[in-house]
Formats: structure tokens, C-alpha cells, sequence
């Protein structure tokens, strides 16, 4: 078996390259080398050596995400961040906390609540690191109130491909100079460089959680019931819908939160406001695992709903799957068919479902903009279907990737359109 010589130029900027194995791939694509940078200086050097030998770069932190979206064309260089997890600074009193992009959520999340505070971030699984988080967009049932990364993002620290280190926004929630940068590496999937550090605005840790539950026979009861929870003066932190597959029930729980007395008297108002709801708990979305199979991302207008889980079902009936969806009112389901699932099924699914989803607007005042984005699929899946779909302003993601990596190094053909 012939060794893999590892370039001078890697070794002299990294302390730490290897040659890399098949468990290095990524979504299927074989990395030659893989580099872990203990800082974003070391970081910044890393990739200034990949750019003189030409190398094409990917980012990985735990490997958790690392299959959502289309495998890149090409993968020289795989850069581990699990040496930049350094929480860097947490200023308690400003809600504010600086990490490096290889910090784990759940060791976070435990260093944050010993202050009371936590970053109201919840996707699914807990093993992600903050670079894979924001770089994937991911975000759970919290999403209803807080947002996803985008929102709770306030300064970023990237490396570009040639090196660069580019900073935006500060340390203070009022600062929001440069604040676009990191809404453009916000689901950017490492396309436009890495991420090294991020700045988060943090929220007070509940002293009390509740959660109402109601299951609904059929999707009209359930849409109603999201609605009423919606309009109601409970301020709900969330609002998840679980139908199961091969279930004749939708479940629909709504997330209270704050001090013990309120969270008990609003839980009281919100069960009579829904007469059957009781007392209950969500779906545990965080232990529940996205490599299963095929996960769809169908995002659209919230008032859609009834016609979004609609068009989800009649286009699996049409094909034969029954697929569980698992969503909230903030505009965002996660539709999974499962790993058994023949590939031209899944795929005739998605083409059907995507046109659904494109004659929403017609004859409403609604919005119609809505996609169905294939995040993980299995490799027969991802052959046979466009896993981005059709997308605005293609030309748009083209010229921001040239002005950020005009040589197409980082995680090149990962964005729609092959980018």
C-alpha cells in the first residue's frame, strides 16, 4: 500500500496533518489530506499553503452534518476545527459569548448554564459544533421565537481561501457593523471560506418549561390548533407539529417558558384554550438522528401550512411513501422518508412536491415562495434527484462565490447550480 506524501508547505504551516482515510470523505467525495489548526492564525497559514499548491478545501467539525448538501466535486484538503474549541470570552452581563468555530453545542451549553444563560439554538442532535451549525443553518423548535444562527449571530471571524482572516460585527448586541458577512457564511456549507470564531447574543436560562401537547386526527385540526396556539397572548418559545409516519394523528405541542408561577398559569390557559391538550412533552428532536433515510427541508411562507402538509402527502401518496414530518409554525418542516425507500420513488417525490410547491400562489394574496431541499439522502437518492432544486437569483450566489473564492477551492459544487 503506497503512503501518501503530505506536501512540505501543509506540514510547515499545520503541526497536525495526516494522510487522510475513507472515514475522511465527505458526502462520498475522498479527502487526500486532513488538517486539524489549533488556532486561526495556524488556521490562516493552513490555508494560504493549500492556495499556492492549488488545493481544494472542506471544513468538518464533528462530522455530524457534513453529508447535508450536494458532495463537492473535489476534496484535497479536509480542515478538522476540533482543536479551535476555546470558548474565548463569556460576558455574562452583556449576554454575550465569543467561541472558536470547533466548539461542541452540548459543552457549551453546559458552561453557559452554569452562568443561567443559554444559546437558544436546538437542531437536531447535540454533538454539532458552532462552525457546523452556522455553516449548515441548523435549528430545532426554538427557531419559533429565537431564530436560526443567522439571527442570533452578531460578529464572525472567517478565513478566506487564500488565507485572509476577515472579521465582522463586534462583541455587543447593538453592534451590527458588518453584520451581512455572517448572514452570507450562515448556510453557506464552508462554500466561501472558513469559519474560525463567531460572537453570539445569549438568552436568560428559563427558571421553569412546560410543554402542551394535543393530537389532532387530521392535518385541517392540527393547522388549527397551530393557529390558535400562534394567536394566543401565551408567547409560546415554540410550536413543533409530529406526524409520524403510518400515524392517523398529528401531534401538536407548544413550548412555554420563564418563572414557575407564569409558565403554570399560561400552560392552564392554553390547555382550555385547546380543550383535549394536556400536559405533555415534544418529540425529543435532539436525539432523533437526520442519516436515516432522506430529509427534506421544505421552508415557506407560515400561512401555508395547510397547503404545504397537503402537498407533502398527496405527492407521497402519489409515489407510494409515507413519510414522517416533523415541523414548526415558524415556516419550516423536515420531511423524512425513510432509508428503504426505492430512489425513483423519493425522487419522483420531490420533483411532484416541488411543483406543488411552486402553483402555491396562484389566485392568493399569500406569498408563494416555498422550496423542498434534499439535505441528507442516501447515494441512490442523490444521483437521481436535484438536491437544491430550483433557487432565485442563481447568478447572484455565482458572483458572491467568485468574490469570495474566485479560484472555486472551498467545498467547490456543494451551492445550487454546481457552485
Amino acid at each position: 500500500m503506497t503512503v501518501l506524501s503530505i506536501p512540505a508547505e501543509l506540514t510547515s504551516a499545520c503541526e497536525q496533518v495526516t494522510p487522510a482515510s475513507p472515514g475522511d470523505a465527505v458526502a462520498g467525495t475522498q479527502a487526500r489530506y486532513v488538517a486539524a489548526p489549533a488556532s486561526t492564525t495556524e488556521a490562516a497559514a493552513l490555508l494560504r499553503a493549500a492556495a499556492g499548491l492549488g488545493l481544494t478545501v472542506a471544513a468538518r467539525g464533528t462530522g455530524s452534518r457534513l453529508d447535508w448538501a450536494p458532495a463537492p466535486a473535489s476534496c484535497d484538503l479536509v480542515v478538522d476545527t476540533g482543536r479551535l474549541g476555546k470558548i474565548l470570552e463569556h460576558t455574562a452581563g452583556d449576554l454575550v459569548v465569543s467561541v472558536q468555530a470547533g466548539v461542541r453545542l452540548d459543552d457549551l451549553a453546559k458552561v453557559l448554564a452554569s452562568a443561567g444563560q443559554r444559546l437558544a439554538l436546538d437542531p437536531t442532535g447535540s454533538t454539532g459544533t458552532i462552525g457546523g451549525v452556522i455553516a449548515t443553518g441548523a435549528a430545532g423548535p426554538l427557531r419559533y421565537r429565537y431564530g436560526s444562527p443567522r439571527d442570533l449571530l452578531i460578529g464572525i471571524t472567517v478565513i478566506r481561501a487564500d488565507g485572509t482572516i476577515a472579521k465582522a460585527g463586534g462583541k455587543v448586541v447593538k453592534n451590527v457593523a458588518g453584520y451581512d458577512i455572517g448572514k452570507l457564511f450562515a448556510g453557506s456549507y464552508g462554500t466561501l471560506g472558513l469559519i474560525a470564531e463567531a460572537t453570539f447574543r445569549l438568552h436568560p436560562l428559563p427558571e421553569s418549561t412546560a410543554w402542551v401537547a394535543l393530537d389532532c386526527p387530521d392535518p385541517a385540526s392540527a393547522v388549527a390548533a397551530v393557529r390558535a396556539i400562534a394567536d394566543s397572548p401565551v408567547t409560546p418559545s415554540a410550536i413543533e407539529l409530529v406526524w409520524p409516519s403510518a400515524a392517523e394523528w398529528i401531534s401538536v405541542s407548544a413550548l412555554l417558558e420563564g418563572d414557575a408561577d407564569s409558565v403554570a398559569g399560561r400552560a392552564g390557559r392554553l390547555t382550555e384554550l385547546l380543550e383535549r391538550a394536556v400536559p405533555g412533552q415534544s418529540s425529543d428532536h435532539t436525539k432523533r438522528s437526520d442519516d436515516q433515510g432522506t430529509l427534506l427541508r421544505v421552508a415557506f411562507w407560515a400561512g401555508r401550512l395547510a397547503d404545504v402538509l397537503g402537498a407533502i402527502r398527496a405527492a407521497a401518496d402519489q409515489h407510494g411513501l409515507d413519510p414522517a414530518i416533523h415541523g414548526s409554525a415558524a415556516g419550516l418542516l423536515e420531511v423524512v422518508a425513510g432509508g428503504e425507500a426505492a430512489a425513483d420513488a423519493v425522487a419522483g417525490f420531490v420533483a411532484v412536491l416541488r411543483a406543488s410547491l411552486g402553483a402555491l400562489g396562484a389566485g392568493s394574496v399569500l406569498p408563494a415562495t416555498a422550496s423542498a431541499v434534499v439535505v441528507h439522502a442516501p447515494p441512490a437518492v442523490r444521483e437521481a434527484v436535484d438536491m437544491w432544486g430550483p433557487v432565485q437569483s442563481l447568478e447572484l450566489m455565482r458572483a458572491v462565490k467568485n468574490q469570495f473564492d474566485p479560484e472555486h477551492r472551498m467545498a467547490p459544487g456543494r451551492l445550487p447550480g454546481g457552485i
